[in-house]
């Protein structure tokens, strides 16, 4: 809002005008005197930030600030993040990555920091936020509603995070200092795990040039180790009469007992430098690194595909799912086994942002010009071995065990029975039986500039500014797949290749502890060093042998203008003041891809893989689409008064489609005189989008301590994207070449065409958010400390879609949907002490999740809670320092999965708690 009306004596009306805008601005300086300092204030004090950064907000949004985001035992920004109303995230290794925002995944929700829209890791769209250290971000803005000036993409909402100004700090010159040690309670129960990790960052903010030089860095590291025991049921893609009524039942592909481990080493870098030479110029550059290294291992059994077993004593539930018996091999099928496995995978990802701003002021201008780019990338490698038990090892013809036995009992989502008929661990039996190793790598990368214009109408009665953009954005993807195979899955040799040898220097008897305590012991195995003793190395590469390295190996690019102009409103209706803007952003997107297809006639040029193969089946193809969008938005707020205010905003919005899924080519195959592709990829998808409408209430209590919203959305969504067969489908008409059948000298005729597409279902998803904070300031004495802030979001949605991974087909709700998301965080603060005890609990909702293969699932409900205390000296040689003991996941809460009946159970992992014992030292 504006200050300066040239007509404020004029009438009552103007003056009562004059008078909103000036609180605005008082609250706005106030704003940034806050943020200057929150670091040593508590928590208290980033409630009454973030209290009013919603309260003078032109749209709706809710806001974490820095005591909030840095107040470990937040690992990134994701954990703070779901402190807000209707914001939830998934766990990966039992930390909060990607976000949902109002029940849609992150799929749905930009990016941005500093302004810049962020590459993703992923391999999707979907940014994973633990790639962001929490120590690096001073403020965290979820936009709930848009306004034509932000970057379009978020139909479930806008995540803007921000790093520090030093201009803004309140001390000419500052330091922090952070170190603490961490502890998992779980990871002793896992062999070769290390149950300590630790965390550290050190900043720098100074002001100089006569406070118009700023510059700002800071470097935080983070090595945390975790664990987790694990049983994982797999899809029911089988079926087999088990009962001899004559009536095929639902039968498992198996399921998986694991130690898991690992350990996670991240490194971030933040530089920032202000040059504010005079209050008409702004000149700012700054940049972002951050580098992450995982390794994940995964140790225990598989049991595999039980429908080729002989299934004995089977407990059948009502729909007809085997959820129990006794599975023997059958002499005939040898594609029933049970393996001990050894997962070993490695993750580097790295995010890269930064650019140069420039601002001007003059007069009722403001001019800013940005430029910048963003680069994530991610090379990942699954690397998996199975031991199996065989007979005749040492000799010239070992052949694989036939006479293995399981016996199980699932029991809903706590821990099932199993055991098997033979011990195996024996190394005299036991043999590595195959290696496989799988890199997937990822590049994303956006190129942006931005110009943005602002008009003060200081004189006017209802527009009190004109903005008007535009943004060019060049995004890049790259997708690389490989393989690099020894051996078979149930021990069927070919190619001169024979199970490898065991002994004790690459394997030994490992025992599972805690809650998978009942099963039987396994055989730990470095696979590495197995294949390194029989002279093998691993060399993946992409090959015609699997084209799927090749078809999967891709480039999409994204060309992107957009432009906008915006109106600030700035009124009176009666005797209360209505403010908000209103605006159109129009976006002309051009999207294209080039990847191989398999044309199979021996036509194209010829290309070479990674073995040297030489193939003229496969011809590079370039395919996209180019499209306008327009889309409106409205924002009003209507102030009853000071502290009542009633918000109303509607939109159409956009979210574009996942990266991977706009991969052009594909693979195919010939059936009689048929041409059939595959691929589950199209660049010719459309767009997610949507038309959202918000209507909220706020109340902000006097004191300024303490706020009550009610909230309350819609969103009708066109389509969604999904896989689909069509067949026949029409190759020609959609600009696929079909190939040329040799005996009858003429196209092949259209078959069918695995891909994605744009449904023509649509939905909806609607709910309600109930909000409250508040800082006991009128309570006596040392109580005053005492604050809570909490929410409660109910969202619902009829969109659905189809699940057969549980056998029978059922509908399931939309990913990452709760319907209830509550969170609640009881604070107190009082001469230096500091504490408090955050609960957040998330309703069941539908996801995707990586066994075996990706399955989509239900996930349980949940209720994470954390701890933590400080206490700051205040005064003589330690003033300055800060002691902190703080627990994550204090109740050791589990994640748990289903196949949509709870008796088909899915995986049952246990984290840990999470202990830290630190300090931090600011000058």
């Amino acid at each position: 809002m504006n200050d300066g009306n040239d007509q404020a004596t004029q009438t009552a009306a103007s003056s009562d005008v004059a008078t909103a805008k000036a609180k605005a601005q008082a609250k706005e300086d106030q704003h940034v005197k806050n943020m200057s300092t929150i670091t040593v204030t508590g928590f208290s004090r980033s409630i009454e930030t973030s209290i009013d950064v919603k309260r003078y907000a032109d749209t709706v949004v809710d806001v974490v600030t820095a005591a909030d985001i840095g107040g470990l035992p937040d690992v990134s920004i994701s954990d703070a993040l779901t402190r807000l109303p209707g914001i939830s995230a998934e766990r990966i290794n039992g930390e909060a990555s990607a976000i949902n925002i109002r029940g849609m995944s992150g799929g749905f929700v930009e990016t941005t920091l500093n302004g810049r829209e962020q590459g993703a890791t992923s391999g999707s769209r979907v940014i994973q936020f633990d790639q962001y250290p929490s120590e690096m971000i001073s403020q965290a803005t979820v936009y709930k509603s848009p306004k034509a000036s932000l970057i379009e993409g978020g139909v479930a909402g806008t995540v803007a995070m921000e790093t520090a100004n030093p201009l803004e700090n309140s001390k000419q010159y500052s330091a922090v200092f952070n170190l603490r040690g961490s502890y998992n309670d779980r990871g002793n129960e896992t062999d070769g795990a290390n149950p300590r990790g630790y965390r550290a960052s050190a900043s720098f903010q100074g002001k100089f040039l006569n406070n118009t030089l700023g510059l700002g860095l800071g470097v935080a590291q983070m090595y945390q180790p975790h664990v987790a025991d694990q049983f994982n049921g797999l899809a029911y893609n089988g079926s087999k009469d088990v009962d001899g009524d004559g009536v095929n039942d639902y039968t498992s592909e198996g399921f998986e007992m694991q130690q898991n481990g690992g350990s996670a080493r991240r490194n971030g870098y933040m530089a920032v430098a202000v040059w504010e030479p005079s209050d008409s110029f702004t000149l700012k550059a700054d940049g972002f690194y951050s580098h992450f290294d995982a390794t994940n291992f995964g140790r225990g059994f598989r049991v595999k595909t039980l429908s080729n077993g002989i299934i004995t004593n089977p407990h059948l539930q009502p729909d007809g799912q085997v959820t129990g018996g006794t599975v023997t091999s059958d002499p005939s099928n040898p594609y029933y086994t049970i393996q001990t496995t050894n997962d070993d995978d490695s993750t580097v990802t790295s995010v890269l942002s930064g650019g140069l701003n420039a601002t001007w002021r003059t007069g009722s201008w403001t001019i800013a010009g940005d430029v910048g780019m963003s680069r994530a990338k991610s090379d990942m490698t699954n690397a998996v071995s199975w031991t199996l038990p065989f007979n005749g090892l040492g000799t010239d013809s070992p052949t694989v065990a036939n006479d293995l036995s399981a016996t199980y009992q699932l029991k809903n989502l706590n821990i099932p029975d199993v055991s098997f008929n033979r011990d195996l661990t024996d190394r005299n039996q036991m043999a590595l039986a195959k290696v496989g190793v799988y890199p997937y790598i990822y590049e994303d990368t956006t190129k942006a500039a931005k110009l943005d214009v602002q008009y003060d109408l200081f004189n006017n009665s209802v527009i009190s500014a004109i903005q008007a953009g535009a943004r060019y954005s060049e995004r890049r993807y790259e997708a690389d797949r490989a393989i690099w195979e020894y051996g078979n899955d149930f021990g069927q040799y070919a190619n001169g290749q024979v199970p490898l040898a065991l002994n004790d220097g690459n394997s030994h008897t490992a025992c599972f502890k805690g809650n998978l305590s009942g099963f039987p012991c396994f055989l730990s195995v470095n696979s590495l060093a197995v294949l390194e003793e029989n002279g093998i190395t691993p060399t993946p590469t992409r090959q015609w042998a699997n084209d799927w390295t090749q078809i999967q190996s891709a480039t999409v690019s994204e060309n992107v203008l957009a432009a906008y102009v915006m109106a600030d409103v700035d009124t009176m209706i009666g005797d209360h003041n209505l403010t908000g803007n209103f605006g159109v952003r129009m976006v002309r997107s051009s999207q294209y891809s080039e990847g191989l297809q398999n044309i199979g006639d021996g036509s194209a040029p010829p290309l070479t893989d990674g073995l040297g193969v030489v193939s003229t089946n496969y011809l590079m193809v370039r395919r996209g689409k180019k499209y306008t969008d327009y889309l409106p938005s409205l924002n009003l707020n209507y102030h009853f008064d000071d502290a009542n205010q009633l918000r109303f905003a509607a939109a159409k919005v956009m979210s574009r489609p996942p990266l991977n899924k706009l991969m052009a080519g594909g693979g195919s195959w010939i059936d009689g005189n048929k041409y059939n592709m595959w691929g589950n990829t199209s660049p010719f998808l459309d767009p997610f989008y949507a038309k959202a409408y918000d209507l909220s209430f706020e109340h902000y209590m006097d004191d300024n301590g303490g706020a009550i919203a009610a909230a309350l959305f819609y969103k009708k969504i066109d389509s969604f994207i999904e896989d689909r067969t069509i067949d026949p489908f029409d190759f020609a008409g959609a600009g696929i070449q079909v190939p040329i059948n040799p005996t009858t000298g003429a196209p092949y005729e259209n078959g069918q065409y695995q891909t994605a597409v744009n449904n023509d279902k649509g939905g909806y998803v609607r709910g309600i958010e109930l909000d409250y904070s508040k800082v006991f300031k009128s309570l006596p004495g040392a109580w005053s400390g005492l604050g809570f802030t909490g929410s409660f979001a109910y969202s619902q949605s009829k969109v659905t879609e189809t699940s057969t991974l549980g056998g029978t087909p059922v509908q399931i709700g939309l990913p990452g949907l709760s319907p209830r998301v509550i969170n609640g965080t009881l604070f107190y603060g009082h001469k230096g002490f500091d504490t408090r005890l955050s609960a957040r609990y998330r309703d069941r909702f539908v996801s995707n999740q990586m066994s075996e293969d990706s399955q989509t699932v239900y996930y349980a409900p949940e209720t994470v809670v954390d701890y933590q205390a400080s206490y700051a000296f205040q005064s003589g040689n330690l003033k300055g320092l800060s002691l902190l003991f703080q627990v994550s996941n204090l109740t050791d809460q589990p994640t748990r999965t289903y196949f949509g009946s709870e008796d088909l159970t899915g995986t049952l992992q246990w984290f840990g708690r999470q202990y830290y014992v630190g300090f931090t030292y600011a000058l």
